[in-house]
């Protein structure tokens, strides 16, 4: 087992899982060969966990808050790209409600564990 300190949050468990789900809308955008968007939805969902752990390694939780704040920024970017994805009719609108309902959620956990910190 290792010791990264971010494995044991709630947040970061969750931000996985919105996530992969992300990541999978990116592959069949790559099979649809909408490579741009494909990229930039992965990066900017990757971005979400990988702020979380970054901050996570932080000395000070105020610099752990920066990060999350990060984190919460990639979840909006996920947002806009789903609505652009479903409004292109890449997407149906089940998968952009269902989306768009777990990065809601996930915003509002970053900024509730944000607001948790000590700063």
């Amino acid at each position: 087992m290792s010791d990264f300190r971010f494995e044991s949050l709630e947040i970061w468990k969750y931000a996985v899982e919105v996530t992969i789900k992300l990541l999978e809308i990116a592959d069949l955008l790559d099979n649809k060969k909408l490579y741009g968007f494909a990229n930039q939805l992965r990066n900017s969902s990757l971005s979400i966990t990988s702020n979380i752990a970054e901050g996570s390694g932080s000395f000070s939780d105020k610099d752990f808050g920066v990060f999350l704040n990060y984190s919460r920024r990639s979840v909006f970017e996920c947002a806009n790209i789903i609505l652009v994805l479903y409004f292109k009719n890449y997407i149906k609108e089940e998968i952009k409600l269902q989306r768009l309902s777990e990065l809601d959620i996930l915003s509002k956990r970053i900024t509730a564990f944000r607001r948790s910190l000590k700063h």
